[in-house]
């Protein structure tokens, strides 16, 4: 188990004041007002995170039998980290005190800047370095789920004394890394560290950069009330928030991802500054393609390097942009059109959209003409299927690709070729939105006028879309087989049905496929990806009532655990498929925090209406009650990526993904999107209606 400790030793207090000094040059960073520190603790993985002035970055400490120790860095999206051999026993962490902000210069006297911090390995004689990694966090990554590393970054140790040191140039030679290790307790012999006689390794470990740092925004210019919400997700949100971009999270994302930033946007407009807002609209129209789709993730730093040495054959580190995905094209409009349409943007629209994106406008244009190129790029994609509503003029993957929503992993979607998020919900709101903008006038300065009878027909063609597309999608088990299913389910699964069966009534089952593959047939796997159509859309109340009645079943009926609400339940499908969704899968029966805030948005989205008859209105009251209550419940996994569960004794109980040798990858302690529950809250209440204060018990 890893624990934080105090300081306890001279040799500890000794050690800290010589942290700095293993690099070339390296001394601790003068003392800047307010650093942001706090750490996250989930199963075997311990992060510790540190931001002050030009430094920021990430320690994770992976205990058990693979013990890891990394430094990531929001700079240039870098990292250094080393994996030891496997033990006999197992591992454990410990930090020793806090980390420290540490700088210095490399051997052509360019700045570098890191952490540096004292750790504690416990529970075996001995542990053998394995192999160090320094380069782009996305090479840490790969190497950490693939076991691949690039032959050209492959850096040797360097052993003087008690010491062991990597440093490697960028392939470029632009900037430079470093990853040093002194033995304070225990000895270094080669690169294998012996433990002392009491069994403890005791390291002062620094890592750093030389990537350029990245503009913090903090405080009172990234949220409209500071100290309002809860503070481990102001930290988290501070720490992922730069002038430049919003990161997707750390230490496995920490940089710019499409997608993340414009669904976290939506969701957490309310609390964010105006400059907030227009920072993370500015990072997706600079990365829009020549085309207007939205950029999905950036190659930065050695990453960049390694792209453009195999696609170009030379050493620049210019950036590189993957536009594979389908589904942040369709979210940008709905983010412009809540922004700019706010009584908060309204009056400084004009002025937003006539300024210049990422640089002088000659060369760069407009925001206005930005946001144009990709509302032309959604009217284009979406007439073929407005004009004659068939399965072929759906959006589907792009060629080759098996991936292309948020369910990215390769069997996300079930290998389904037309995702059900993206076609029954994303396309319609994008289309509904560039009907609201186009009427507002403030497009006008940057549309052709070829295309403004294209751009008058996106009301209807949004009718068109919200009517026929989600009917495509439409699954119907009958009640016996349903019964059997569960029952079957229930018991592969080890939980119980009673409850599950008790909600499945006398009706067929009914929900929407998770997506179709490529002849039309659907992959029924229920899926809570109708949270974008509880956001967006506006069904029918007897629909909606039924919709989300059968998803907020208790599982495996419907996604509704004792640790949250599962993004997929493959109850329905066939064993292969079961197969493919199970609790240690990326996007199978997983609970992923910002699904359930956008369900939650989207509930509360649906209660706004007027439309709705007393009867589903009271429905959706009590689904609401549930799903917050599940939320409460899991609150202390609120700002992480995702988590999984077992079942014993009677109860459900949360379990760290990535804490078990099965489970596809690791999460991530800190995730943008999972930040915004900053804005997304319970109404007043919900969870104690006796007024005293107290939450209702899950």
């Amino acid at each position: 188990m890893l624990v934080l400790s105090s300081l306890s030793s001279r040799k500890t207090r000794v050690a800290l004041a010589f942290l700095g000094s293993i690099a070339l040059g390296c001394a601790t960073v003068a003392a800047a007002p307010a650093p942001l520190t706090f750490a996250v603790h989930q199963g075997r993985f311990f992060n510790a995170f540190f931001r002050q002035g030009p430094v920021a970055g990430d320690l994770v400490l992976r205990s058990g039998p693979h013990p890891r120790l990394l430094f990531a860095f929001p700079a240039g999206d870098s990292g250094v980290g080393v994996w030891f051999a496997r033990t006999p026993h197992w591992a454990s962490w410990h930090l020793i005190g806090a980390l420290h902000p540490a700088r210095g210069r490399d051997r052509r006297g360019r700045r570098l800047y890191g952490l540096s911090a004292v750790v504690q390995l416990t529970g075996n004689p001995a542990v053998q370095v394995h192999r160090a990694v320094l380069s782009s966090i996305r090479v840490l990554r790969n190497y950490n789920s693939r076991g691949k590393l690039p032959s050209i970054v492959e850096t040797a140790p360097h052993v003087r004394g008690q010491t062991i040191t990597w440093a490697r140039q960028r392939l470029d030679g632009a900037v430079s890394y470093r990853l040093s290790l002194h033995v304070l307790r225990g000895h270094l012999r080669g690169t294998r560290i012996v433990a002392d006689r009491r069994g403890v390794i005791r390291l002062a470990v620094t890592g750093l950069t030389g990537e350029p740092p990245l503009t913090p925004l903090s405080g009172r210019q990234l949220l409209r009330h500071p100290h309002a919400g809860s503070a481990a997700a102001r930290d988290t949100l501070t720490f992922l928030a730069y002038r430049q971009k919003f990161l997707a999270g750390s230490w496995r994302f920490d940089t710019y991802f499409g997608r993340d930033t414009l669904m976290s946007l939506r969701l957490l407009m309310p609390a964010l500054t105006c400059g907030a807002i227009d920072d993370a609209l500015d990072s997706v129209l600079e990365r829009l393609s020549p085309h207007g789709q939205v950029a999905h993730e950036e190659d930065i730093g050695e990453e960049a390097v390694l792209w453009n040495l195999r696609h170009r054959g030379v050493r620049s580190a210019a950036p590189h942009y993957t536009y594979l995905m389908i589904d942040e094209n369709y979210m940008l409009a709905p983010d412009a059109a809540a922004w700019l349409l706010s009584p908060r943007e309204r009056l400084r629209a004009a002025a937003y959209l006539a300024s210049a994106v990422g640089g002088p406008k000659e060369r760069h244009g407009t925001r206005g003409a930005a946001l144009v190129k990709n509302l032309q790029f959604v009217l284009r994609s979406a007439a073929p299927f407005a004009h004659d509503p068939v399965l072929g003029h759906l959006i589907g993957l792009k060629p080759g690709e098996p991936v292309g929503d948020w369910r990215d992993s390769t069997d996300g979607l079930g290998g389904g070729h037309y995702p059900y998020d993206v076609n029954a919900a994303l396309v319609p709101a994008a289309l509904e939105a560039i009907a609201r903008l186009y009427a507002s006038g403030l497009l006008a300065p940057y549309l052709p006028a070829a295309d403004r009878e294209l751009f008058a027909r996106a009301s209807q063609m949004a009718h068109v879309w919200g009517k026929d597309a989600p009917r495509l999608f439409n699954v119907t088990v009958s009640h016996a087989q349903a019964v059997r299913d569960v029952v079957r389910y229930a018991a592969a699964q080890r939980v119980p049905a009673r409850a599950a069966l008790a909600a499945l009534g006398s009706a067929p089952v009914r929900f929407p496929a998770l997506s179709l593959d490529i002849g039309g047939q659907a992959v029924p796997v229920m899926q809570s990806d109708v949270g974008y159509l509880l956001l967006f859309g506006k069904p029918a109340p007897r629909a909606l009532e039924h919709l989300v009645k059968t998803l907020l079943r208790p599982f495996p009926a419907g996604l509704m655990t004792g640790a949250g609400m599962v993004v997929a339940n493959a109850v329905f499908a066939s064993p292969a498929l079961q197969r493919e969704f199970t609790r240690h899968a990326y996007q199978g029966a997983v609970v992923w925090s910002w699904q359930q805030a956008l369900f939650a948005a989207g509930l509360a989205r649906q209660l706004r209406r007027t439309d709705l008859p007393v009867s589903v209105r009271s429905s959706l009251q009590a689904a609401q009650r549930t799903l917050w209550r599940a939320i409460e419940a899991t609150r202390s996994m609120a700002n992480t990526e995702l988590w999984s569960w077992t079942y014993s004794d009677g109860r459900y109980h949360i379990r760290p993904f990535g804490s078990e040798s099965s489970d596809a990858t690791e999460a991530d302690a800190a995730q943008l999107w999972s930040t915004v529950y900053l804005a997304v809250k319970p109404p007043p209440g919900l969870l104690h209606p006796s007024g005293t204060g107290r939450r209702t018990r899950p």
